[in-house]
């Protein structure tokens, strides 16, 4: 008789290990992720000007992206810019989507022949 109350104890215990039984600590809520605010550009100040000019051509990979995060101007500043250095050959277009444009540096060597 007294194997038969062992397994009695033991198929007591075993529904409380499987189920939510018992206290469980309540989670906390994390605090987040404070970003700080961004204070760009709205329109070009001479100093900023010249740098597009001159840094911006040399980039490799040109987006709006990029150019608002080093020149720290606004997007929309950024896309303009970008068009208006187009206009002027000083960088070329790779592939357009609805909501990004890349760029590149213009080579050089004929534009044309890389194709």
């Amino acid at each position: 008789m007294p194997p038969k109350k062992d397994a009695g104890k033991a198929q007591a215990k075993k529904p409380k290990e499987g189920g939510s039984g018992g206290k469980a600590k309540k989670k906390k809520w994390s605090k987040g992720k404070v970003r700080d605010k961004l204070n760009n550009l709205v329109l070009f100040d001479k100093a900023t000007y010249d740098k597009l000019y001159k840094e911006v051509p040399s980039y490799k990979l040109i987006t709006p992206s990029v150019v608002s995060e080093r020149l720290k101007i606004r997007g929309s500043l950024a896309r303009a810019a970008l068009k208006e250095l187009e206009s002027k050959g000083l960088i070329k277009k790779v592939d357009a989507h609805h909501a990004q444009i890349i760029y590149t540096r213009n080579t050089k060597g004929g534009d044309d022949a890389e194709e």
